[in-house]
């Protein structure tokens, strides 16, 4: 009989463990973290047997029901402090000549609660406990009933299987040690009763469902952490150098589409007819500009407009005394429907960013001033040269300010 019942208890517990595989969790604790992240109330019910007994261990014959409930505080995965009410009946073996009776109405104890991972298991948790409590006991032996409130200890090991999300089985066993003979006997082999609860329950987590059972959770070890580190930091490093890489290919490739490799004013990106010779007149998409005989008069015009186009120092404004000049170069323009490719050049005095955006600036500033006066602005092109294509040498003034010009060419 008894291994029919083993048997039966064998194959219960591998049910169990099979079906709290698959709702064991895999949450990580967080040491970090506040525990406000994690559900820390719990609350359990059980129910079992209660039987006194002289020595670690049931007596046969005088098993009663028990019940019991209890509240309990998680301060870490695995520890914590539960409050904890059992009640129910405890009697004498019946083979006993003299029988005894002891109602339990209620008893509460607060004990602290140790959960290990000895098993390194998800779904099985072995834990421990041990604490204090007050008793109420009524207590009957033949006709004498007494009624007794005593100090208790009880201790508790068990197992706690995981079975859902912030849902545990518990499997356990208490014996409790009182300061006093239940029996009313004094002559027992140990000092004072012991009674034991063999128990099942279960133990429900409290909060928010999104949130993990901090007891259900695993502490990583050092070897985990360092190695979820290295791979976090490693993942960080490639991300970086895959982004510097992009980065610095794009602006291989926006360095190389800028480059100007024949000088005549318009990017390789842009540069319809690459390679052209130097001093080529191009228009806006680098490719030379068709050949037009102006008559004398006309290119007399055009040599003036240069010859007497003035700037403020370092700026791109027009001095005024410029204006007449460009007032006929427009007139030009309109009348014999003339394009103009405006190319601006700077000295070597600065920067070359500066004069390249300077020489940009006052090609457009006479591109802006004929516009101005009634030219058609898809008829005027504009380039900015910087420094680049000296028509003198930079080593004299005169020099440098033959070479701070802004070129006509019409065609």
């Amino acid at each position: 009989m008894k291994i029919n019942n083993l048997t039966k208890v064998s194959a219960l517990l591998l049910a169990l463990f099979t079906t709290s595989n698959s709702y064991a969790q895999e949450a990580i604790y967080d040491s970090s973290l506040p525990r406000s992240e994690y559900r820390t109330w719990s609350f359990g019910l059980n129910t079992g047997l209660l039987s006194q007994e002289n020595k670690f261990g049931f007596n046969e014959g005088n098993l009663e029901l028990g019940y019991s409930a209890y509240i309990k505080k998680h301060l870490s995965p695995n520890f914590g402090f539960k409050l904890q009410y059992l009640g129910g009946k405890i009697r004498e073996a019946s083979s006993s000549t003299t029988q005894f009776e002891t109602k339990l109405p209620w008893s509460v104890a607060l004990s602290g609660e140790y959960v290990s991972n000895l098993f390194n298991s998800k779904v099985v948790k072995p834990y421990l406990a041990a604490g204090i409590g007050y008793l109420n006991v009524n207590r009957s032996s033949g006709s004498t009933e007494t009624d007794l409130n005593r100090v208790f200890v009880p201790a508790d090991l068990g197992l706690k299987f995981v079975i859902g999300r912030g849902t545990n089985l518990d499997l356990g066993y208490q014996f409790n040690w009182t300061n006093d003979y239940f029996d009313g006997k004094s002559n027992h082999s140990f000092p004072y009763d012991l009674f034991s609860y063999v128990h099942v329950g279960l133990e429900f987590a409290l909060g928010s469902k999104e949130k993990p059972f901090i007891q259900n959770t695993k502490r990583a070890n050092t070897s985990d952490h360092l190695s979820q580190k290295y791979d976090e930091l490693k993942a960080a490093q490639e991300a970086i150098l895959k982004s510097n890489n992009d980065i610095k290919n794009q602006l291989d490739n926006l360095t190389k589409g800028l480059k100007d490799d024949d000088k005549d004013g318009v990017a390789n990106i842009y540069d319809k007819c690459p390679n052209t010779p130097s001093g080529t007149k191009v228009d806006g998409s680098g490719c030379p500009l068709p050949e037009l005989k102006l008559p004398e008069n006309e290119k007399q015009v055009v040599i003036e407009a240069v010859k007497n186009l003035e700037f403020d120092f370092n700026t791109a404004s027009i001095r005024s005394s410029s204006n007449g000049y460009l007032d006929k170069v427009a007139e030009l323009m309109k009348s014999k429907d003339y394009s103009l490719k405006l190319d601006g050049y700077t000295d070597n005095i600065g920067s070359s960013t500066v004069n390249q955006k300077l020489s940009n600036d006052r090609a457009d500033a006479v591109k802006t001033y004929l516009v101005s006066k009634g030219v058609s602005a898809s008829k005027i092109v504009t380039a900015g040269h910087g420094e680049n294509q000296p028509i003198s040498s930079n080593d004299t003034e005169e020099g440098r300010q033959q070479n701070r010009r802004v070129e006509f060419s019409l065609y």
